[in-house]
């Protein structure tokens, strides 16, 4: 990893022996989050058997996750600005281990949504934070490099939380999981305030800058290119890999709960190695200038193409199809880095978690709509495959009309801000 690729360096650039020690803390801590996010997925037989849970019920515990997370994410983004990486990141998982040991003690449906909203909140800042330091610390083609990595760190957290998890749980009970993860979030903790630089005062330079609120956020161009799909096409993909998947394999496909542990660590080691790739090509497509959007514009239809095979094949749609999938719905990850490039770092917080706040209010809405979809369709007598096939359905229309949204403001002249 290099901390200023070819570029020019810059004061703030950070040497590349640090930038590697700082990616490795933040890593650490956004592999915990994302294996505590796609956790409910490879327990959802468990929970659903212990505590009698409907589709919707298991859609709205895990999407209380994301609820939580997308309620933090305008304070976080002042807060990250101004206060910088390090302290918010700890400040926050001090929420993620009282939510983890909340979820731990819990005994009833509603005590295990508050502990899961409360997890939510506090592994928000576990992306957003090492982003806005990188914004500042690495050169623009570094950066697309490391937001690749980070992701295919948080796959790797995925890849846990599927097998592994499915091998602990005879030895702990899904309790004894949660308070494991509490403590290695401590440790997580203690290794990002020991590694992490801290945040330097405004510069005179930052101070001349006019401060960007979210109002001017929001309303740039370039931002609401990209919203419909972070909302619907990102927000699902993540929806899809963190939860549905696995239902998907257990009642539409016929697979038991070793048989959907294993699609799933299937699936998210797939997409590691994805983002791994993406984090090597990355640098060289900037070069050639091949931007974020046009990549976008060209490879996403693919998915759409995917997610309609999956609805035709129904039993025989398997854990294959769904990687491939959630793989070729990457390229929608590229829009992520090009927010923050699209406006000037001093406000690079503001716009990640800006840009967030749609990605997981989409996760939410599309993991509670699925499971809403699926037992409505119930209750008009569809059987169990047949609403699950008109649940994706719906979400592939949805997901298409997104792309189009997206391929309009594509087509009109580039409004991205310049540094």
């Amino acid at each position: 990893m290099s901390a200023g690729g070819s570029a020019t360096p810059h004061p703030d650039w950070l040497s590349p022996r640090t930038a590697v020690w700082v990616f490795l803390a933040f890593a650490l801590a956004y592999f915990l989050s994302a294996l505590v996010r796609a956790v409910t997925a490879t327990l959802a037989p468990t929970l659903s058997a212990e505590l009698s849970l409907s589709a919707s019920d298991l859609g709205l515990l895990a999407g209380g996750y994301f609820l939580g997370f997308a309620t933090t994410q305008l304070p976080l983004g002042n807060w990250l600005d101004r206060y910088g990486p390090r302290r918010v990141i700890v400040g926050f998982l001090t929420l993620a281990v009282l939510g983890c040991a909340a979820f731990a003690l819990a005994t009833s449906f509603s005590g295990l949504l508050a502990a899961r909203v409360l997890t939510g909140m506090g592994v928000s800042a576990c992306l957003m934070a090492p982003l806005t330091g990188f914004r500042r610390w690495l050169s623009p083609a570094t950066l697309l490099r490391v937001n690749s990595w980070m992701l295919m760190t948080g796959s790797l957290g995925m890849v846990a939380a599927t097998l592994p998890v499915q091998w602990l749980l005879p030895l702990t009970g899904w309790r004894g999981l949660f308070w494991s993860l509490a403590v290695l979030l401590i440790l997580s903790m203690v290794v990002l305030w020991r590694l992490v630089p801290g945040w330097p005062s405004a510069s005179a330079a930052d101070a001349a800058t006019p401060t960007i609120g979210y109002g001017q956020i929001v309303r740039h161009p370039f931002f609401r290119q990209m919203a419909p799909i972070g909302f619907i096409n990102y927000g699902g993909m993540v929806a899809v890999q963190t939860l549905w998947a696995g239902p998907w394999m257990v009642r539409v496909a016929g697979y038991s709960a070793e048989q959907s542990a294993f699609g799933l660590f299937a699936i998210n080691l797939c997409m590691l190695t994805t983002f791994w790739l993406w984090g090597l090509l990355n640098p060289h497509l900037v070069h050639r200038d091949l931007m974020p959007e046009r990549l976008i514009a060209w490879g996403l239809p693919v998915s759409l193409l995917v997610l309609l095979s999956i609805v035709w094949l129904g039993p025989q749609a398997g854990w294959g199809m769904w990687a491939l999938f959630c793989v070729c719905s990457t390229f929608v990850s590229l829009s992520q880095p090009a927010v923050a490039q699209a406006l000037p770092p001093q406000a690079a917080g503001r716009a990640l978690s800006a840009y967030n706040l749609v990605i997981f209010a989409g996760v939410f809405c599309v993991q509670w709509a699925i499971g809403l979809a699926v037992d409505g369709f119930g209750l008009l007598g569809w059987n169990t495959e047949a609403s699950f096939r008109g649940a994706v359905g719906v979400f592939g229309l949805c997901c298409l009309w997104a792309y189009g949204a997206f391929l309009r403001r594509y087509r009109q002249p580039s409004h991205r801000a310049q540094d």
